[in-house]
């Protein structure tokens, strides 16, 4: 008698302790929960560089929204060079971020930190410009084929009686300076009137632009018309052209920024595509936490594209 009431007391034992276990672990859980909800949830965002005034629109955008949203947003500029961003990228891991938003120097080089953050099951975010490889939840840009289309169209409207084009070309190896490009040349291409008579890299800056705009004009001073990938290598054009006093040159940039849209309202600029940095930022950080809960995205998370002109 005295060995089975001993039994039953050892049993009643493991049972109060499984209880305690189970309460403790649920009590864990809930408290997990609870400091996620109240921001603990950390965000990564890579950003191929600070040093242009759309990417800094971006970034305000997105820090706007995690503010709003109640999540940590670690920020980290790439300032233009792969091997940086990689190693930006592999710190953001090491932080344990909850997701890692990535706008790329490089589309194909940023490839190995994207895997690598796969391989940590950290879902990632492509802004702006996409990768060539690895996992991505999802992609928030402007369709930049259509903007290059878009491009080549005011420019063929224009230039009713033909005329020869220079084309400033964003960083190799860059979705946007690829797409771009090839949403342009699908419109010009097709033109008999109008010729592409040189085209080079400026990698998206203004200083570069303009240095190369002024190595182009020594060659090639029969010009009617410019494009540039985007706004920063339209304004270094400018200045090349207008220190020739070539003021009937019809330039067209990309991305709207301030100094782009001031231009073409004085006139100096022809037009400008319009994208919405500040609504991309907002959408990433959204978009982000819409991934974290388990929501299904689509693959391509479009932002509306619009022409600025002196009239609109």
């Amino acid at each position: 008698m005295k060995k089975l009431a001993s039994m039953w007391l050892s049993f009643l034992l493991v049972i109060g302790v499984l209880a305690g276990c189970s309460l403790d672990n649920g009590a864990t859980s809930g408290k997990k929960e609870e400091t996620k909800k109240d921001g603990s949830m950390k965000i990564g965002l890579s950003i191929s560089t600070l040093n242009n005034p759309f990417f800094v629109t971006l970034k305000e955008g997105s820090e706007k929204a995690a503010k709003e949203e109640g999540v940590e947003l670690i920020v980290v500029d790439a300032q233009n060079d792969s091997a940086k961003q990689i190693n930006d990228i592999e710190d953001l891991i090491q932080q344990d971020v909850d997701l890692i938003l990535v706008n790329p120097t490089d589309s194909s080089a940023v490839t190995s930190a994207i895997e690598s953050a796969n391989s940590a099951n950290i879902p990632v975010i492509t802004v702006d410009r996409s990768a060539d490889g690895g996992n991505v939840a999802t992609h928030i840009a402007s369709d930049n084929i259509a903007g290059g289309k878009m491009a080549g169209e005011f420019l063929l409207e224009q230039l009713k009686n033909g005329g020869n084009i220079v084309e400033l070309e964003g960083i190799p190896g860059s979705s946007a300076a690829r797409e771009r490009g090839e949403g342009f040349h699908q419109v010009i291409d097709k033109a008999s009137n109008v010729k592409v008579v040189a085209k080079q890299a400026a990698d998206f800056d203004r200083a570069k632009g303009l240095s190369v705009m002024e190595n182009i004009l020594q060659s090639h001073k029969d010009i009617q018309a410019v494009f540039a990938h985007n706004d920063e290598m339209a304004l270094g054009a400018l200045e090349a052209l207008e220190a020739r006093g070539m003021k009937d040159v019809l330039v067209v940039g990309f991305d709207a920024t301030e100094d782009a849209v001031k231009a073409v309202k004085e006139g100096k600029m022809a037009a400008t595509v319009a994208q919405k940095p500040e609504l991309i930022g907002e959408n990433a950080v959204k978009t982000a936490l819409k991934v974290l809960n388990g929501e299904k995205v689509d693959k391509f998370i479009p932002i509306p594209l619009e022409l600025v002109t002196e009239n609109q």
